[in-house]
């Protein structure tokens, strides 16, 4: 049996205790003990220090909508979604902290930037337009003209390494945005279109972004990533063709990379790789076999 393959944020690293939602006196409770962990939110920013990301007392925290993320080695922990005014030099966002934070502290972070993302792009009903109040901490919004409830959403995007050829001798394709520095290179990856299933999606995108076709489409696994509300589905892609022709718009460049081509670049800074909690790393070192140096 092969080995588990460790994909961050995809373990339950918190408790999300989500009946504790609609308990308003145990959440008073909570707000009350000094122990309790907030992180706050200037819209869908918050601080970081020495390295750091910063948690506060609930005395401590600004006003602003308060979101249970859950229970964490016996700590409760929150969010207050505040005014993004208060934010300066010292705020950041996500991929300011995915190269280095801490798996657990991120998956916190995640849930919190998840749900703040999606307050801040949801500001009327799509029934009637009218005005929504927070509900069950921050996890439910409901339209006080029509009582409608709007629940988070999330997008479910593809994420491949695509592989031509059999180990060790085989090869995996990687891309480039046009806006990336030189040398960054990735798996490719796109959003599932409606009525289309995982493996569909992926053959789509590899075909329109780098001309390749695929065949076998093999699940890898997923991770949440709320940027703005994604769920990346992890895949390993065969290819049917290697003939490379990029789209110029989404991928400016793609190549095939060898075992022996990915490490030398890699150790060399020639080819600066995915890094951090990504999912991207764990499919190609995946499909590498072990770790690379270098990341983004």
């Amino acid at each position: 049996m092969a080995e588990p393959v460790h994909i961050a944020l995809s373990r339950q690293a918190h408790d999300r205790i989500a009946d504790r939602r609609v308990d308003e006196a145990w959440f008073e409770e909570v707000w009350a003990d000094p122990a309790t962990r907030v992180l706050v939110m200037a819209g869908t920013r918050f601080r970081r220090s020495g390295g750091r990301v910063v948690w506060v007392s609930p005395e401590e925290a600004p006003e602003g909508t308060r979101v249970l993320l859950g229970d964490l080695g016996g700590v409760v922990h929150l969010a207050v979604v505040a005014d993004p005014g208060l934010a300066d030099e010292e705020w950041t966002g996500l991929r300011g902290i995915v190269a280095d934070v801490d798996e657990e502290e991120a998956a916190l972070v995640v849930h919190a930037v998840g749900i703040a993302e999606w307050l801040f792009a949801t500001r009327h009903c799509a029934r009637c337009g009218g005005t929504l109040e927070p509900r069950q901490l921050g996890h439910v919004l409901r339209c006080a003209s029509c009582g409608r409830e709007e629940f988070p959403r999330t997008d479910p995007a593809v994420i491949m390494v695509v592989v031509d050829g059999e180990a060790p001798h085989d090869r995996c394709l990687l891309g480039r945005h046009p806006a990336w520095p030189p040398g960054r290179y990735s798996t490719l990856a796109g959003f599932v279109e409606p009525g289309e299933s995982i493996e569909q999606a992926v053959r789509r995108e590899v075909l329109e972004e780098a001309g390749v076709h695929v065949g076998e489409v093999a699940y890898f696994g997923s991770q949440p990533w709320p940027l703005p509300r994604s769920l990346m589905i992890g895949c390993v892609a065969r290819a049917e063709s290697t003939e490379i022709s990029v789209d110029g718009e989404e991928i400016e460049d793609a190549r095939w990379f060898t075992r022996e081509q990915m490490r030398s670049e890699a150790e060399a800074g020639t080819l600066v790789l995915p890094g951090g909690v990504s999912i991207s790393r764990s499919l190609v070192e995946h499909w590498y076999g072990g770790p690379l140096p270098g990341s983004w």
